[in-house]
């Protein structure tokens, strides 16, 4: 290592130093559940979500009803606004992998309409209520508790 290396490597040392002081931006993805019938609805929506501030790309899935923003800072309020403003019934994306809910078969979560493998995001107090009461139910404690336990 020469001269040449050797100043090389204390460029990009403080050029590195420099570039972390920077706030860097980042890529944020929005995912929206709206109503799209043909193409022309696909065109319209997808012409509509590209015009919000920071979206990078818009990719639209007409078989799942799903539009999905990718971008810089993007935020789903925005998202959300500018989706509705097409007239069209929307709502941000309501489903996850059923995996990651614990009662997938639930009142709340199960859905005839959500695709394959996805069920409606719900938070754990809704069945965490329910388990509750029948612990309660059956509990040493409580003297109207099944005589059979």
């Amino acid at each position: 290592m020469g001269v040449q290396g050797t100043l090389e490597y204390l460029s990009n040392l403080l050029s590195s130093a420099r570039r972390g002081k920077k706030k860097r931006k980042q890529i944020q993805t929005v995912a929206v559940k709206i109503r799209m019938d043909c193409e022309g609805c696909a065109r319209k929506v997808k012409k509509v979500l590209s015009g919000v501030k920071g979206a990078k790309s818009v990719d639209i899935d007409l078989k799942q009803q799903k539009a999905t923003v990718t971008g810089y800072n993007v935020e789903a309020k925005k998202v959300l606004k500018a989706a509705q403003s097409t007239k069209k019934k929307c709502e941000l994306w309501p489903y996850v992998p059923y995996t990651l809910v614990a009662h997938p078969y639930a009142s709340g979560a199960y859905d005839k309409k959500a695709p394959p493998n996805m069920v409606r995001k719900v938070p754990d107090t809704a069945t965490a209520a329910v388990d509750e009461s029948y612990t309660i139910m059956f509990s040493d404690d409580n003297p109207n508790a099944c005589s059979i336990m």
